[in-house]
C-alpha cells in the first residue's frame, strides 16, 4: 500500500478511534478528526460540514469510528441518534461513492434481538430492541445501499484502557464492597479497542488490494462469557496480582437483567460468529480473557 493514501479518521478520541490513530499510521497519511476539530469539520451532527470535509480532503479511505453511543439516552433522543448514526453515515457514503473511496464503519451486536444461544452470523435476520440499535442498523443499510466500497465491522462489549470501563468499575467496587451483584444472563465477548483497530488495519490493507473482500463482518474476541463471568476473571486476576480487595469470588453474586431497570432493553445474546472474518482475512481471534488480563496488568502498573 502506497503512503500516498489519504485516510480520513472520524472519532479520533473515542475508544476505537484512539487506537486507530496508531494502527492506521503505516497505511498512509492519517487525518484524524473529532467533533471539536477546527481545521476540518469532524462533527457527524453537521452533515453539510462533514460533506465539505470529504470533498476538500478527497480521501481514498474514510474510517468512521464516531457514533452516538448513549444507549439509554437514545430512547429520549431518537432524532439525535438518527442524525449521527444514520443520516451522517448516508452522507459519508454518498460522498465516498463519488470519490470511489473505501468506507470503514463500526456497528454493533445491538442490530440483533438477542434471542437464542447461537453466535450471530452476518446474514442472520436483524431485529434491534432499542433506538440505538435501530439507528445503527439504519446506518449500515444506508452504507450498503449507497453502492460505495465498504467494510462494516459489528463489534460487541468494547473496552479500552483510556477512560472509564467495566474493568476499572469492578476494581473500584471490589475494593469498596464485600459483595457485588452482576448480571449473568447477558452473554458476549469483551473485545479490546486495540484488537479492533489492529484487525481493521489488516482488513483495510487487504480490501484496498482486493475490493471483493468488502462487506459486513463480525469482529469480536474469541470465546464467550457473561458479565458475571467477566467480573470474576477481573477479581481473580487482580487478587493474583496482589491487589487488596474486599470482595471474594464467592461474593460476586449472579442476578438477571430484570434486576437493573434501564431505559433501553439490552439483548441477552450478544455472541458474534467471526468465522467469516477469520476466513476472509486469514486471521485468528484471540480469546477474550487474554486481552482483559493484559489490559488489567496495564491498569494496575499505571496505578503503581
Amino acid at each position: 500500500m502506497s503512503t500516498t493514501n489519504t485516510i480520513l479518521l472520524l472519532g479520533k478520541n473515542g475508544q476505537v478511534g484512539w487506537e486507530l490513530q496508531r494502527s492506521l499510521a503505516p497505511l498512509g497519511q492519517v487525518i484524524a478528526l473529532d467533533r471539536h476539530s477546527t481545521d476540518y469539520c469532524g462533527d457527524l451532527a453537521d452533515h453539510a460540514g462533514i460533506r465539505a470535509t470529504v470533498q476538500r480532503l478527497a480521501p481514498s479511505i474514510i474510517v468512521n469510528a464516531a457514533a452516538y453511543t448513549a444507549v439509554d439516552k437514545a430512547e429520549s433522543e431518537p432524532a439525535q441518534a438518527t442524525a449521527i448514526n444514520e443520516t451522517a453515515v448516508a452522507a459519508l457514503a454518498e460522498e465516498a461513492a463519488a470519490l470511489k473511496a473505501l468506507v470503514v464503519h463500526y456497528s454493533t451486536d445491538y442490530v440483533f434481538d438477542g434471542s437464542g444461544n447461537s453466535p450471530w452470523r452476518e446474514d442472520d435476520a436483524t431485529g434491534p430492541l432499542n433506538t440505538y440499535g435501530k439507528s445503527k442498523l439504519a446506518g449500515e443499510q444506508a452504507l450498503v445501499n449507497s453502492g460505495c466500497d465498504h467494510l462494516i465491522f459489528r463489534t460487541s462489549w468494547v473496552y479500552a484502557a483510556r477512560g472509564s470501563n467495566f474493568i476499572k468499575t469492578i476494581l473500584r467496587l471490589a475494593a469498596e464492597r464485600e459483595e457485588l451483584t452482576i448480571i449473568d444472563d447477558q452473554w458476549g465477548a469483551p473485545t479490546g479497542a486495540e484488537l479492533i483497530a489492529d484487525i481493521s488495519a489488516h482488513a483495510i490493507r487487504a480490501t484496498v488490494a482486493d475490493p471483493a473482500r468488502g462487506g459486513t463482518y463480525h469482529l469480536a474476541a474469541g470465546g464467550t462469557t457473561s458479565w458475571h463471568g467477566y467480573a470474576k476473571v477481573i477479581v481473580a486476576a487482580a487478587r493474583e496480582a496482589g491487589v487488596e480487595l474486599k470482595t471474594t469470588l464467592e461474593k460476586i453474586l449472579p442476578v438477571t437483567s430484570s434486576s437493573f431497570k434501564t431505559a433501553a432493553q439490552r439483548p441477552l445474546n450478544s455472541r458474534l460468529s467471526t468465522d467469516k472474518l477469520q476466513t476472509a482475512f486469514g486471521l485468528q481471534m484471540p480469546d477474550w480473557e487474554f486481552g482483559v488480563r493484559r489490559m488489567l496488568t496495564e491498569i494496575l502498573e499505571s496505578e503503581n
